[in-house]
């Protein structure tokens, strides 16, 4: 496994505060290889002319959404391999064991405290 601050981290979310935000906390646990994508359609690029390690995306987002983003990581035998931990609101907390059987890793409902989120990464990445 590879050292916290190796690791190839892709953020995905259409909302700049909340990339900044993820990205931040991210670097406040060593976490310091990032790369942030606007859409679905930016991160599967992303993904697909880079190596990364882990995706940490939103659920609702325009254009393509976190789920149709999880389902094209799955579908695709290059990055099916790559960890999935998707960010969702309370609202769409009955929507997660769709998600799980499509393949996610974990999710984290927002509004979530640092803890949390590291406690998230920490089991995802093991």
């Amino acid at each position: 496994m590879l050292a916290e601050n190796d690791l190839k981290i892709l953020v995905v979310d259409d909302f700049s505060v909340t990339r900044t935000i993820l990205m931040n906390q991210l670097n406040n646990y060593g976490y310091s290889n990032t790369v942030v994508s606007e859409n679905g359609f930016s991160a599967l690029a992303s993904l697909r002319s880079a190596i990364f390690d882990l995706v940490i995306t939103e659920w609702s987002m325009s254009d393509m959404n976190g789920i149709d983003l999880l389902k094209q990581i799955r579908a695709d035998s290059e990055l099916k391999r790559i960890p999935v931990l998707m960010v969702i609101s309370e609202d769409l907390q009955g929507n997660i064991v769709s998600a799980i059987k499509e393949g996610l890793n974990d999710y984290i409902i927002r509004p979530f405290d640092g803890h949390t989120f590291k406690q998230k990464l920490e089991k995802i990445i093991v």
